[in-house]
């Protein structure tokens, strides 16, 4: 019996580890300069404050809070998040992922202040995580998974904006769910608005949309003057002018009120402290505030390693973000936004991607971003208030198109299904379920190949012919792990009788004990199976008999 080359001589080693695979851990190695790129910074800071305002009142409404909850939150992400975090590019926000566990967690402890402090110790437990440095699980998702899910969210972007960009939807406006609050789903409300079209909101929309488009073609990007000048606040000035003059030459067609932005009114700093809620304390006697506590902590933690990961792939400079450092810059984030009365906060991609869209280059545009929601909050609500959602849905709609572009998809077919399958399931599963949920079904089937591929190139085996009698010889691998062991043991099995079988492990640094003690039950066996058995540099071990 002849056993053929498994695996080429020159990929005699398993393939590393997921941890192995991933860019080391370092800081990034951006200048401390951080006015040297002001001039991108700004802008972008702008870009996203546009963006996450709504965002943050959004998932204030969804969450059953008050609205200032949010925008506090936003603040928190922006002033304090970015400079504790690691990450260059990231902007940390309330999180349209943890929408439902407000809504369940004010019911169950009965107050929103009472969460308040759920946040807090949220925020605690994050920062123990980031010191037990269990960061490390962000560099386990596979890259395909990754590319999957910022795909995912390019699409999502693009179908729940649709309704706002015609003005004719009622649900909140960072709503990622496929299943929403209001009964409707992703594509049953893409319908009603279409049978429920605001001509007015569609009209800016539409405009906002081609503003945007002919701002980014390289026309006008050859000149260096219009660069500095985002697309998105040309976009907002004149949603709000045309809004105006459809007010006075075509009222019928003006936007509603429940399509414009909706900043609260804030006369004074004292009347914004006096508006925060504050931390009821007394929850803290509670098992339930901790049960809260710890499911904040994880869905967070796991919302914000996931971002941060995929920033890091959208990075034009390839930077690469620590992430137990992210976790307790996280951690400290929500501990300060719920002593302010804010909800819980995450790194967003949505908003990281607008940044980098923008052109943001340093951690700057996030802190600039968070400056802006402060002032806005004490001194431009009422301006603000003008701005028609359709707008900034044509703002998201590009930001969404160029996370989903079609070469995205091209490339991960070049890839092979090894890489394309868990691609493409796992934008199927965040289209039909949530972020976290449609991430963890795309890692089952990275991990299914991972275990493929570790079944596959365990060892290399090929027949020896200088004896008379043939020799099968079977070469373990560099390091073999629990993984192996199950293409280890089929192919000792199958060895018929009368076979010389040698089992070399001199190249191997590394055997699983899993793997010895098949082996050793192997060789325990061989004899009675008629089989010659030489073992080469295999350590034996003791098989417990059961």
């Amino acid at each position: 019996m002849r056993y053929s080359t498994a695996t080429p001589l020159h990929m005699l080693k398993t393939k590393p580890s997921p941890a192995a695979t991933t860019k080391p851990t370092v800081v990034s190695s951006e200048s401390p300069n951080y006015f040297r790129t002001l001039g991108q910074d700004a802008p972008a800071g702008l870009v996203v404050f546009l963006v996450a305002l709504p965002l943050c009142l959004g998932i204030s409404l969804a969450s059953g809070a008050p609205l200032l909850a949010g925008v506090i939150t936003g603040i928190v992400g922006g002033v304090v998040v970015s400079w504790l975090s690691g990450s260059s590019l990231s902007v940390s926000g309330p999180a349209a992922g943890l929408t439902a566990i407000m809504v369940g967690a004010i019911h169950t402890l009965g107050s929103f202040e009472a969460v308040l402090v759920a946040t807090i110790v949220a925020g605690a437990l994050q920062i123990v995580l980031g010191f037990a440095k269990a960061g490390i699980i962000g560099l386990y998702f596979p890259t395909s998974v990754i590319r999957g899910m910022l795909a995912a969210i390019g699409l999502i972007l693009i179908l729940k904006q649709i309704p706002h960009f015609l003005g004719a939807d009622t649900d909140y406006f960072e709503d990622m769910d496929f299943l929403q609050f209001n009964g409707q789903n992703t594509f049953s409300a893409i319908a009603s608005a279409a049978n429920a079209i605001s001509w007015g909101s569609a009209l800016i929309g539409v405009i906002s949309l081609l503003v945007l488009l002919l701002w980014d073609s390289a026309p006008v990007r050859r000149i260096a003057a219009l660069k500095l000048v985002p697309g998105a606040l040309i976009v907002v000035v004149l949603s709000i002018g045309l809004n105006l003059l459809l007010g006075q030459f075509a009222p019928a067609l003006q936007v509603r009120p429940e399509h414009l932005v909706k900043l609260p009114i804030i006369t004074s700093f004292d009347s914004l402290v006096a508006e925060l809620p504050r931390p009821d304390w007394s929850a803290l006697t509670r098992t339930s505030t901790y049960v809260l506590a710890f499911t904040i902590a994880i869905v967070a933690s796991l919302e914000s390693l996931l971002s941060v990961e995929a920033v890091d792939k959208l990075d034009p400079h390839k930077r690469t973000t620590p992430p137990n450092r992210e976790l307790m810059a996280q951690g400290a984030g929500n501990m300060v936004a719920g002593f302010l009365g804010g909800l819980p906060l995450t790194a967003v991609i949505v908003r990281s991607s607008a940044n980098i869209t923008a052109g943001g280059q340093s951690k700057m545009s996030s802190f600039i971003h968070g400056l802006l929601l402060l002032t806005s909050l004490l001194l431009l609500a009422p301006i603000l208030n003008w701005i028609p959602l359709s707008a900034l849905a044509a703002v998201l709609l590009v930001v969404g198109f160029r996370l989903t572009k079609p070469a995205l998809y091209r490339m991960q077919w070049k890839l092979g299904w090894q890489q394309f399958l868990p691609f493409i399931i796992t934008i199927v599963a965040i289209l039909f379920t949530d972020l976290l949920k449609g991430v963890t079904i795309g890692l089952a089937v990275g991990i299914f190949y991972i275990l493929k591929a570790n079944y596959e190139s365990a060892f290399y085996m090929h027949e020896e012919t200088p004896r008379a009698d043939d020799v099968i010889h079977l070469k373990l691998a560099e390091q073999v792990s629990f993984l192996n062991k199950a293409s280890i043991v089929k192919v000792l099995n199958s060895f018929p009788a009368g076979s010389h079988v040698v089992l070399d492990g001199t190249g191997s640094a590394s055997i699983d004990y899993d793997v010895l003690e098949a082996i050793e039950s192997f060789r325990l066996s061989a004899h009675e199976r008629g089989i010659e058995l030489e073992l080469r540099d295999i350590p034996q071990v003791h098989v417990l008999a059961h």
